[in-house]
């Protein structure tokens, strides 16, 4: 990832510089998701010192997910226009700040406050790497690439409910934030000094500069026909069917998962009495099963794509699939011991990441690349909605109930609808015609 001021001549050869990116933006995100597990992991021993009740616990675990939903699509118009570069960076340095300073919390509104920070600091993570990999890499490897990248928030919300549950037990709560936070900032200076588009990276080889660039000339084709050679505004995709079918389905997806994001670590101590560490060892079953369904919805995806099938038949298709095994978090609420309600929510971790590494296939499937950061912020505005309710919901129906039997099934529900919204109202996978609707704008 060595910068060059100028275009190189390519040396012949290999080179897989462009996986090199997608693994650095796994580790971004593996970051994004420590920072997001922090508080809910923390949040059982955090009561000690805030005096807060179960409907405050839900308004701080739903305050970041407001303000990421509000800010994604501010953030992906900013990354349309000043590049995945500088907005990646920015966005990664301002939710480390966020997440540093909770060790200085002393009240409930100070930490709902740094809350709202980190959704809008973290509103440009997805996005952007959604950016990233429309850069670097030709449609047949996308799903690959997404996977990968998504990989890295299935690995750090395996390993933040271990070692956040290790730093609690040696050095206390506090001390989760400030060490997150650091890491955080030493990767914003990383990704600030190292990164480049491809084009100006020296020393990628021919034959991956082939690859990268691979159907591009076709696509630069069809956006001047379309005249999409500059960035659709969002009003514009707000007409579009698929679009909103994108929106719904992943406003499913994403109420379902954030139950493990948000109150998973309460439901193991709370309801299935695990301790410390009980939470530090099995706790991290689920996300260890989400990295798998990550990995395998790239894989799948992009192997189907190669055995000829059609990219509408092969998205759908891991679309529906994913959402019915996401939706067995339903069954959860019916068995007796921990061990099954632990394997069944695994499935559904499972499920979900498999999911999302195709639902962030999308953007770059149906628009022109000046438009996948816009794209991909507004569908994840509409999905993040879904977050914002969860924990609030979850929380009133935990509070009314005391139990999770309802919520838990609550979510398998929604799950099914998001089946049902990709099948039959998400329409053919392909570059959207937008020559009628530019002309208008």
């Amino acid at each position: 990832m060595t910068a060059s001021p100028r275009v190189q001549v390519r040396r012949p050869g290999k080179t897989n510089w462009r996986w090199i990116v997608a693994v650095v933006c796994a580790f971004g995100l593996a970051i994004n998701y420590i920072d997001r597990s922090a508080i809910s992991v923390s949040l059982p021993y955090m009561t000690k010192d805030f005096d807060i009740t179960p409907g405050e616990q839900g308004l701080i675990l739903s305050a970041f997910s407001w303000s990421y939903a509000i800010m994604q699509i501010p953030a992906g118009s900013l990354i349309d226009k000043f590049g995945e570069r500088v907005m990646f960076g920015a966005s990664v340095f301002v939710w480390s700040v966020c997440t540093g300073a909770t060790f200085l919390a002393s009240s409930f509104g100070m930490l709902f406050g740094l809350r709202l920070g980190l959704g809008i600091g973290e509103s440009g993570a997805y996005p952007a790497s959604a950016k990233t990999v429309s850069r670097w890499f030709p449609q047949r490897e996308r799903a690959r690439a997404t996977s990968v990248y998504d990989s890295g928030a299935r690995i750090g919300s395996a390993i933040a409910t271990p070692v956040i549950a290790g730093i609690i037990g040696l050095w206390g709560w506090r001390w989760v934030f400030l060490i997150a936070g650091v890491l955080g900032i030493l990767w914003a200076l990383g990704w600030w000094a190292l990164y480049r588009r491809p084009e100006l990276v020296g020393r990628i080889g021919e034959e991956e500069m082939s690859i990268i660039n691979e159907g591009r000339d076709e696509e630069a084709r069809e956006a001047a026909a379309a005249g999409t050679e500059k960035a659709i505004p969002v009003l514009v995709l707000l007409r579009k069917r698929a679009v909103w079918a994108m929106m719904i389905g992943f406003f499913c997806v994403n109420f379902a998962v954030t139950f493990f994001l948000t109150w998973f670590p309460t439901y193991l101590v709370d309801e299935r009495g695990f301790d410390l560490l009980k939470l530090g060892l099995f706790g991290a079953i689920p996300p260890i099963c989400s990295i798998i369904g990550s990995w395998s919805g790239g894989l799948v995806n992009d192997a189907l794509l190669k055995r000829g099938w059609s990219v509408t038949r092969v998205r759908k298709t891991c679309l529906v699939v994913g959402m019915l095994l996401c939706a067995v978090i339903g069954a959860a609420a019916f068995v007796p011991t921990a061990g099954l309600a632990l394997a069944l929510m695994s499935v559904s971790y499972f499920g979900s990441a498999f999911t999302i590494v195709t639902i962030w296939c999308l953007p770059a499937d149906f628009v022109p690349a000046s438009t996948v950061g816009v794209l991909g912020g507004t569908q994840n505005f509409f999905s993040n909605i879904g977050s914002a309710l969860n924990p609030i919901v979850i929380g009133f129906l935990y509070g009314a109930t005391g139990t999770f039997g309802l919520p838990l099934l609550l979510s398998g529900a929604v799950c099914i609808l998001g089946a049902l919204v990709f099948a039959f109202m998400l329409p053919r996978v392909e570059q959207i015609d937008f020559s009628r609707d530019v002309v208008t704008v």
